[in-house]
């Protein structure tokens, strides 16, 4: 109960300042008020605050208060600053930085992964691309397999750094995968992309391997912007991972 009552204020507060309700510079309210507001004690309050001071959101100190923070400090590699964002809405500046991200990070991995991945490597991507390819045709879980192989592809690599990297990028990676699988039949036009990739790691060519990750990511990002010129609603990063239906079934 007390673990529920400190996730749903730290949720409020947190999406509060991600929509702007309290903007960039402003104080928040004082502890009593606030937990009045929110129907909470200032106990409750205070470890919200101290979480989102972790996160890089709140700024607290004496004469200063607690004062929200830019958002080039936010810890954009935390789930739940994500989630957040995306209950609020999805910036193109958002996404653009997203985008910029995998281009920078995934290509020079999937070097590295053609040069080190180890049979147990591989026989993970192709586990991860067997879901996928079966969620395309019995239905079910995409994302979280897509998801799965693109992690896989960084850990490959073998770089202690890129693979600690892999596991912030996921809350990220994720929300990169839910916008463009929305798209009708994008995950089975990404389908042979994503077998692109695996076929030049296996055969060891860094170079193809790297044009084949940056075809999949443009076509990724062409997906997200033909979504939001679309003005659907946009999934949800709080709910499950969204599921195929079966080819053939509308």
């Amino acid at each position: 109960m007390i673990k529920n009552v400190h996730r749903n204020t730290l949720d409020l507060l947190g999406e509060g300042i991600v929509s702007g309700r309290y903007p960039v510079g402003g104080s928040l309210p004082p502890e009593p008020l606030l937990g009045e507001s929110l129907g909470v004690s200032r106990t409750v309050v205070r470890e919200a605050v101290k979480s989102l001071v972790a996160k890089g959101l709140l700024v607290t100190g004496p004469k200063l208060g607690t004062r929200v923070m830019p958002e080039s400090c936010w810890n954009w590699f935390d789930p739940e600053v994500v989630a957040w964002q995306s209950r609020a809405g999805f910036t193109r500046g958002f996404l653009r930085d997203l985008q910029e991200l995998r281009r920078v990070v995934e290509p020079a991995a999937v070097r590295l992964a053609a040069e080190r991945a180890t049979a147990t490597d591989l026989l993970d991507l192709e586990a991860a691309y067997a879901g996928m390819k079966s969620a395309i045709e019995l239905g079910g879980d995409y994302v979280s397999h897509d998801l799965r192989f693109h992690q896989g592809l960084l850990r490959a690599c073998h770089n202690r750094m890129v693979i600690q990297m892999s596991k912030a990028l996921g809350a990220l990676l994720r929300t990169a995968f839910e916008l463009s699988t929305s798209r009708p039949d994008a995950s089975a036009l990404a389908l042979p992309l994503h077998r692109a990739v695996l076929d030049a790691v296996i055969a060891r060519t860094p170079a193809r391997a790297e044009k084949a990750i940056l075809v999949l990511i443009d076509a990724a990002g062409e997906d997200i912007e033909a979504v939001l010129a679309s003005r659907c609603e946009l999934p949800s990063l709080t709910a499950p991972a969204s599921h195929l239906k079966p080819r053939g079934i509308t």
